[in-house]
């Protein structure tokens, strides 16, 4: 056996672990690393299988162009040529503007690099985002304004050394499992643990503390615990009077928020939020935790400045232990966003906005300073709006699957309709791929060098272990080749490496990062220069921005509450066989094996009344679809609640989803909406 170590391609924890290759170049295995620093010699059952899907037969081998309506297989020569010539025309009609980028949480740093290159260095347009958007884009707004970086504060190996785990909206050990387990381990050696979560999930059977709120309350319920600590004097004021800033604004309307209040807003108990309270703050070393539970909301920036306001009332935070730490539940979500791959931000969160940043890009890419956008672009849950009205003509899509990621499926369909040009980039066919004006096939982690950066601003090694299957291509070379056919003479790189010392070059936090540094551990941005040994904690003398600046937060309701004719409140998220759009863990064999067929949670009282009995076919419904999926009645969920993973194609949840976004970060209201349901006929 060859063994190749990497990265794996799942979920943001950064889980490293050896591929088997055997004597014929074929993928048959992993090994785990037991000498890297997160996963530790473990992995998740998805981590186990992550090579499976590398060789499945449905994978993209060869250029396709659509041609009288079907899909018919194309050289790369034909197939490139096509995209130049017809994104060129739109451009020259239209306007750059006319123009949608949609990068990936899935490819590389380098290649998101790449492709923001691609859009702002050639075809001069801002119009670049991916799937953060749906996820975190919230944390990189809200988190950026409170500290002055939209990351996780904190290492994984802090979650060992902490006395308190506050846990909010995150589903933790099935979505980022081998962290899960370090907060079991640290609860099962002492340590407090708060889980607020209406369902109740696995760490919340072990938790000192389960805070049921009703969903959408967040706000009201972190108001409402920061409330008791000012009152019973639990803040910790010399690190507010030193450290922060507009603590009064703050504290003003906290106050307004007492228990009593709150605790009719969220439908709990005065005493949990007092408890609450107490035990966060009385912690040496507390850490708070979340994820998509907190950001995908129509208020989710306020969610996560709330998440910030507790963590600096009480100082936990710029600690080991402590910290405000969003979970990234992509393999690389984290670094989609830091090079850039947003309509806001050159790499590392420069401003496109700024005349300074633009013009050192522009130096740099050998271009005109004039020709790079000065406008903030289109997000994608914006572009499918613009896409609708006409504004936007053309996708180019690497390794995103917006008809099942994005909200309101059938906005998305119509969207994807009425463009005249689509281009998808991917390992498989997906439900997007449905609107493909041309397919190009791209090769999986396990085929390609590059570079991954995880939850905890790890940027780790991805290393080839085997040749691309059939004429799939690495992302990169693909986007280089595009380039080179548009005239650019600015893409001429012979691999991966020298990506990343461009890149690095122009993004102050990556600046000491290195192929030649990286090695066995990989190092956490900020790395400033090729001394500086990483940073495993941020915020530990002053905050990124200065002084730490609370936020005034007020509790806002939810966009769609239920009423007589859609009475559930329905939310949607992963459930531990599966990840995102499942186009890679459907096609691992034990995986789709383990949970084959879409679901809804429905609570026992609740399924008595609807004659509802446990693997039922119940129709789901909401004002903006309907679906067929099984009923799992379980007490997991509460009453007059409804929980649907959004992984399966035959039922998605995403059919269902509101897409009114938040105004701030632009990101949809996934876990709220209104739904009935009944048994299927």
């Amino acid at each position: 056996m060859k063994k190749v170590l990497t990265t794996c391609p799942y979920c943001g924890t950064g889980c490293n672990f050896y591929l088997l290759v055997n004597d014929n170049e074929e993928l048959v295995g992993v090994e785990p690393s037991a000498n890297t620093p997160v996963s530790k010699g473990g992995l998740c059952i998805k981590g186990w299988n992550s090579f499976q899907f590398v060789n499945h037969p449905e994978r993209l081998t060869e250029p396709l162009i659509r041609k009288a309506g079907k899909l018919v297989e194309s050289s790369w020569e034909d197939a490139l040529s096509l995209i130049v010539e017809k994104l060129l025309g739109i451009q020259s009609k239209y306007g750059n503007d006319a123009l949608m980028f949609l990068s990936s949480a899935r490819a590389t740093n380098e290649e998101n690099y790449l492709l923001m290159k691609l859009a702002r260095g050639v075809f001069h347009t801002n119009n670049i985002d991916h799937c953060a958007r749906l996820c975190h884009a919230s944390t990189v707004t809200g988190l950026a304004e409170s500290f002055g970086s939209g990351a996780m504060s904190n290492s994984i190996s802090c979650f060992e050394k902490s006395d308190c785990f506050f846990v909010i909206g995150s589903n933790t050990t099935e979505q980022h499992p081998l962290i899960g387990t370090r907060i079991i381990k640290s609860k099962q050696s002492g340590a407090k643990l708060i889980v607020a979560d209406n369902r109740t999930i696995r760490l919340a059977r072990m938790a000192d503390l389960h805070i049921r709120h009703k969903n959408g309350t967040d706000i009201a319920l972190l108001n409402g615990i920061m409330h008791v600590i000012i009152q019973e004097k639990l803040a910790n004021e010399d690190f507010i009077s030193k450290r922060t800033e507009n603590y009064d604004a703050m504290r003003d309307v906290v106050l307004r928020y007492p228990p009593e209040r709150v605790a009719a807003i969220c439908e709990i108990s005065v005493n949990e939020i007092i408890l609450a309270a107490r035990i966060f703050a009385e912690a040496k070393n507390a850490m708070l935790v979340y994820s998509m539970g907190i950001t995908q909301h129509a208020h989710g920036v306020g969610n996560v400045k709330s998440c910030a306001n507790l963590a600096l009332l009480t100082g936990q935070i710029g600690r080991v232990g402590t910290g405000v730490n969003p979970l990234r539940g992509q393999n690389n979500v984290q670094g989609a966003c830091d090079m850039g791959a947003l309509p806001n931000f050159y790499t590392g969160y420069q401003k496109v906005i700024d005349s300074n940043i633009r013009d050192r890009f522009a130096k740099a890419w050998n271009v005109d300073n004039n020709s790079l956008s000065d406008k903030v672009g289109f997000s994608v849950t914006k572009a499918m709006d613009k896409a609708l009205d006409g504004t936007l003509k053309a996708f180019y899509i690497m390794g995103e699957n917006p008809v099942m990621s994005d909200a309101n499926q059938e906005h998305v369909k119509k969207a994807l309709e009425n463009l005249d040009f689509v281009v998808v980039q991917d390992i498989f066919y997906t439900p997007t791929c449905e609107y493909a004006d041309v397919i190009l096939p791209a090769v999986s982690f396990a085929e390609k060098d590059g570079t991954f950066t995880s939850t905890e601003r790890r940027v780790q090694l991805v290393r080839k272990a085997i040749e691309p299957i059939g004429e799939a291509r690495a992302d990169w070379q693909i986007i280089c080749d595009l380039a080179k056919r548009l005239g650019s003479a600015e893409f001429n790189y012979s691999k991966p490496a020298e990506i990343m010392k461009e890149l690095a070059s122009l993004t102050p936090i990556y600046g000491g990062i290195s192929y030649d540094r990286l090695g066995f551990t990989g190092l956490q941005w900020p790395c400033l220069d090729i001394n500086h040994p990483g940073t495993p904690i941020l915020h530990t003398e002053k905050f990124s921005r200065g002084l730490g600046k609370f936020s005034p937060v007020e509790h806002m309701g939810a966009v769609e509450p239920p009423d007589a004719e859609y009475p559930f409140v329905l939310s949607t998220g992963r459930c531990y066989f599966h990840y995102h759009t499942g186009t890679m863990t459907r096609r691992t064999r034990l995986l789709d094996r383990e949970e084959r067929f879409p679901y809804v949670e429905i609570n026992p009282i609740d399924a008595k009344k609807l004659n509802i009995k446990d693997r039922d076919f119940v129709m789901l419904k909401t004002r903006r679809g309907m679906i067929k999926v099984m009923a799992r009645v379980t007490d997991v969920i509460p009453v007059q609640v409804l929980f649907a993973p959004f992984h399966f194609v035959e039922g998605a949840a995403n059919a269902l989803t509101i897409n009114t976004c938040d105004p701030e970060a632009e990101i949809p209201e996934f876990k709220v909406c209104a739904a009935n349901l009944w048994r299927a006929e």
